[in-house]
C-alpha cells in the first residue's frame, strides 16, 4: 500500500510543483512540507500542526484529505511502542532486606553526584559571560519580505510618504508583534493583516511561516506583504482611463476557488482575430500604467499579476483567455463576437477569510 509520504510526493511530482511554489501559495514552510513527503513528524510544534498542515496540503494536491489523514493516523499507530509490560519476563524474587539497601545507596549517590555539579558549575561560571544578542532593524522593499527575526528585532515598513516601524516583541506560545496600531499575536502559519496609519484600512499582511514554541534562539520566519486595499473596502480602483467605468455587475465567477492566501498568477491571452486590447496591473504600486495594442490572429500575450488584472476588449470572442496559478489552467470566457468588454480578474476574500480569484464584468457606456 502507498504510504503517505510517497503519495504526497507522487502527486507533487505529477502536477510538476516544486516545494518553492507550494510553500509561496500555501504558506506553509518548505520544511514542514519536506517533513510531511518524508513522514518526519518530530519537526512539528504538536500533532495539530501536523493535521493542519496536511490538510492544506492536500487540498492544494486535490486529494482526498480524510484518506491522507487516515494514513497519517495509521502511520501513527505503528509506530507507537509494544506496552512495557509485555516486553518484561516475570521479575526475579530478591531477599526484602536488599531493595531498601539498594535505594539508600541510590539516593547516597545521587547526592554526591549533586554536590560535586554544583562545586564544578560554580567554578566553570566564574568569570564567563553569555553573549548577547544585538537587535537589528531592516528595511522592506519593494510589495514583500521574507526574514527571519528575533525577539526586539525591528522591521522598518514604507507606505507611500510615510515609515512605519514594527518590532518583534515576544517570542514565547505564540509571535507578539508590536505595530503602530497595536499588539499583534500569531500563532504559525497564521496571518493578520494591520491597518498601518490607523485609516481603517489595512496595509500589510504579516504571517508566520516557521517558529518553535518557547525557543526564541530559533527566531521566526515572518512574511511580510503590501496588501490591496480594494479586496478589504470593496471599492474600485481609480477610474482614471480612458474606458472609465460606471458600475460594477452584481455576478462574479470563480476563476481559482479558495485559498488561504492571494498568490500571483498569470493570464494567457490567444488572438483568434484582430483586437484592440488594453491591460493594467491592479493596485501595483510599481505597475500602474496601462498598456494597450493592436493584436492579429495567433499572436499570444502573457501577464503576470499578483493582485488582480483589468481588461478591456474591443472584440470579446477573438480573445481567448485562460488563467495559470496554484498547478491549474482555467480557460475564461468575457463576453461573445463583436462585444466591447471590460473586465477585472481580481482576488476577493470571502465570508471565511479565505480568497477566490473571480471575473468581475464592468458595466460601459460603449
Amino acid at each position: 500500500m502507498e504510504s503517505l509520504g510517497d503519495k504526497l510526493a507522487a502527486t507533487r511530482n505529477e502536477k510538476g510543483l516544486s516545494f518553492d511554489q507550494i510553500s509561496r501559495e500555501t504558506n506553509i514552510s518548505i520544511r514542514y512540507l519536506e517533513a510531511l513527503e518524508t513522514e518526519n513528524f518530530s519537526v512539528f510544534p504538536g500533532e495539530p500542526y501536523v493535521i493542519g498542515f496536511l490538510k492544506n496540503y492536500g487540498e492544494y494536491l486535490d486529494l482526498d484529505v480524510q484518506k491522507l489523514i487516515a494514513l497519517y493516523r495509521a502511520l501513527r499507530i505503528q509506530e507507537q511502542p509494544i506496552p512495557v509490560e509485555q516486553l518484561l519476563k516475570s521479575p526475579p524474587k530478591f531477599p526484602k532486606f536488599i531493595l531498601p539497601v539498594l535505594l539508600i545507596l541510590i539516593v547516597l549517590g545521587a547526592c554526591g553526584l549533586g554536590i560535586r555539579y554544583l562545586i564544578l558549575n560554580r567554578g566553570n561560571s566564574q568569570g564567563q559571560v553569555t553573549p548577547s544578542r544585538t537587535s537589528a532593524e531592516y528595511m522592506m522593499e519593494g510589495n514583500s519580505m521574507e526574514r527571519r527575526l528575533y525577539k526586539n528585532d525591528f522591521v522598518l515598513i514604507p507606505v507611500g510618504n510615510e515609515t512605519y516601524k514594527l518590532e518583534l516583541y515576544n517570542l514565547g506560545e505564540a509571535v507578539t508583534i508590536r505595530t503602530p496600531g497595536g499588539t499583534e499575536i500569531l500563532d504559525l502559519s497564521q496571518e493578520v493583516n494591520i491597518d498601518l496609519n490607523n485609516d481603517g484600512i489595512p496595509e500589510l499582511r504579516v504571517t508566520v511561516s516557521d517558529f518553535a514554541k518557547n525557543n526564541p534562539d530559533m527566531g521566526a520566519l515572518v512574511h511580510f506583504y503590501l496588501v490591496d486595499t480594494a479586496v478589504y473596502t470593496g471599492a474600485e480602483i481609480e477610474q482614471n482611463t480612458s474606458y472609465a467605468t460606471t458600475s460594477v455587475s452584481a455576478a462574479s465567477t470563480t476563476i481559482l476557488p479558495s485559498s488561504i492566501s492571494a498568490y500571483p498568477f498569470t493570464l494567457q491571452v490567444n488572438f483568434q482575430g484582430y483586437c484592440m486590447f488594453r491591460w493594467e496591473i491592479l493596485n501595483e504600486r510599481d505597475r500602474r500604467d496601462r498598456t494597450e495594442r493592436y493584436f492579429q490572429r495567433s499572436e499570444v500575450l502573457d501577464i503576470q499579476a499578483q493582485n488582480g488584472i483589468r481588461i478591456w476588449a474591443s472584440n470579446a470572442q477573438t480573445a481567448r483567455l485562460q488563467v495559470i496559478g496554484g498547478g491549474r489552467t482555467v480557460p475564461v470566457e468575457i463576453g461573445a463576437a463583436g462585444e466591447v468588454v471590460v473586465a477585472d480578474i481580481r482576488w476577493v476574500r470571502d465570508e471565511e477569510n479565505r480568497y477566490r480569484l473571480v471575473l468581475v464584468r464592468l458595466e460601459t457606456g460603449t
